[in-house]
């Protein structure tokens, strides 16, 4: 197993461009990514940490731009992005036509979010596509915080990026296929506080 310097940036995202399955530190826990375009990636990404097969994976990128190829933003996910991220939010949309429903188990919906980790971010820059990330553990078990708590848990990937994360807890996820909005999963970002972005801005 490799193991990378935070700024090793460029060589990370190589790793990955070449089909690597590694574990990097976000804004929230580690997570594991792989990049989007080989459903044999996905399979390993699900294999190494025993995800279920029909559990979709969520996609991450580094800009609203990005985000917006792979999903349809809706009014409420757009005032949500620009206050929120980068940042622990992950957004629920409809899944763009240009996304392949395989990467989603068949289904109509999408998560993404952009990270607020600046490492992370330089890494995606430099890749011609999203990744898809989950957290990086064995599923059902706690989400690792620490690189030799991620190399543990997942013996088999091919490499780890040192670094750390600023929040400890998984991000909130929203999805804004709905009105009003609805809140799937709590963390850093509250549900008090997106519900005054909303309200604010109507």
């Amino acid at each position: 197993m490799n193991r990378y310097k935070e700024n090793e940036t460029t060589l990370v995202a190589a790793a990955l461009q070449d089909g690597a399955l590694l574990a990097f530190p976000t804004d929230t826990v580690y997570g594991l990514g792989t990049l989007y375009g080989s459903l044999d990636r996905l399979e390993r990404l699900k294999h190494a940490k025993h995800r279920p097969e029909t559990k979709p994976v969520p996609f991450m990128t580094d800009s609203l731009e990005k985000l917006s190829r792979l999903a349809q933003v809706t009014e409420s996910a757009a005032r949500l992005a620009q206050a929120f991220l980068p940042g622990a939010l992950t957004l629920v949309l409809k899944r763009s036509p240009e996304v392949d429903p395989a990467y989603t188990n068949g289904m109509e919906t999408i998560a993404v979010r952009i990270p607020d980790a600046p490492a992370l971010l330089a890494v995606m820059k430099q890749l011609d596509a999203p990744l898809l990330v989950t957290s990086a553990n064995q599923s059902g078990q706690p989400a690792a915080l620490t690189a030799a708590e991620a190399a543990h848990a997942l013996p088999d990937i091919d490499g780890v990026m040192d670094g750390s994360c600023a929040g400890g807890v998984a991000s909130t996820i929203v999805d804004c296929t709905c009105s009003p909005v609805r809140i799937l999963r709590q963390g850093p970002v509250s549900e008090e506080t997106i519900r005054q972005v909303l309200e604010e801005t109507v």
